[in-house]
């Protein structure tokens, strides 16, 4: 484990916090103890011991605003171990340094020491890049968080550390003569359906009118799901899941009334499937050669696109 720079001060005084059935007693836990080996205003550590026999180091390192990293080194004795020592760790900077965040940083592909954080309570915040090295996961931990052995605190960590798929709602808008609108985007040469990203809490068809409203100037009346359609990765985009409402049929010349968000919407397009061909993303012609052919299936994987 390697310190990292803290994000953000912490606030208010010191307070007790509450970490499962850690005592604060000669920072031990059963067989488990910490021993301090050395200590300064820089930089607190500990040996770790079971049944008396030491077997890895915890060590804390303060940034002077209550907050602080934490850092452990158990060799090969395990996440429960790790994830002990850890928690009596934290306990010992909420109650006697005073601190209000813990937090550590973990290599990407490092299970065992993700594992141990999690156990211990540190949440997962997010994702630290470096060059030629692996990215890091940015875990943490706040006095007042639920205890982590609760309930309550295993949800949160659990919930925080979970795959957040991505999701994308898009709508299939007709005009009188059966051609589809198309965007022509900003950020990338291939034209797309209308729509967009949706936000964390927000539903697909909410986003769906969300997206047409603030990019198009329009407002839409949501019909029914035409498919889902899980998109693969492709370029430097996650893989994501569409999904594609019918959004039935306006005029042509509506068009010409639309109030484009123009650092997006570089400009929109009646596109029959020829049109579309030439000028739409793969998973978009695709998309629409299928439902020309016939129903789409409830589900459907589009296939992978040329880079």
């Amino acid at each position: 484990m390697t310190p990292i720079p803290s994000h953000g001060p912490g606030g208010g005084g010191s307070r007790r916090g509450s970490l499962g059935d850690v005592t604060d007693e000669a920072l031990r836990d059963g067989e488990l103890s910490l021993e301090p080996t050395s200590g300064s205003a820089e930089f607190h550590g500990f040996a770790v011991l079971i049944d008396e026999e030491r077997v890895g180091t915890v060590a804390l390192r303060p940034d002077g605003r209550r907050e602080g990293s934490i850092r452990w080194n158990l060799g090969d004795h395990g996440s429960f171990a790790a994830s002990r020592a850890l928690r009596l760790g934290i306990q010992h900077a909420f109650t006697e340094l005073g601190w209000e965040r813990v937090w550590a940083q973990v290599d990407v592909d490092d299970t065992t020491d993700l594992r141990s954080a999690s156990l211990a309570g540190l949440r997962r915040e997010g994702v630290t890049r470096r060059s030629g090295a692996p990215d890091r996961v940015l875990v943490g931990r706040l006095i007042d968080d639920p205890p982590a052995l609760s309930r309550e605190g295993f949800v949160s960590i659990l919930n925080a550390g979970l795959p957040r798929k991505r999701v994308i709602a898009q709508g299939l808008l007709r005009d009188e003569h059966d051609r589809v609108l198309l965007c022509e985007l900003t950020y990338k040469r291939e034209w797309d359906l209308p729509g967009g990203v949706i936000e964390v809490g927000e539903s697909p068809g909410t986003g769906l009118v969300r997206e047409l409203h603030e990019e198009l100037g329009i407002t839409v009346d949501l019909g029914a799901l035409v498919t889902m359609n899980w998109l693969p990765p492709w370029r430097e985009w996650d893989d994501a899941c569409l999904f594609v409402f019918d959004l039935g049929r306006i005029d042509a010349a509506t068009v010409e009334d639309m109030e484009l968000q123009r650092t997006e919407i570089a400009g929109v397009h009646w596109c029959d499937l020829e049109a579309a061909r030439a000028h739409a993303t793969g998973a978009t012609v695709e998309l629409l050669e299928a439902l020309e052919a016939g129903e789409l299936p409830a589900y459907r994987e589009a296939p992978l696109q040329p880079e």
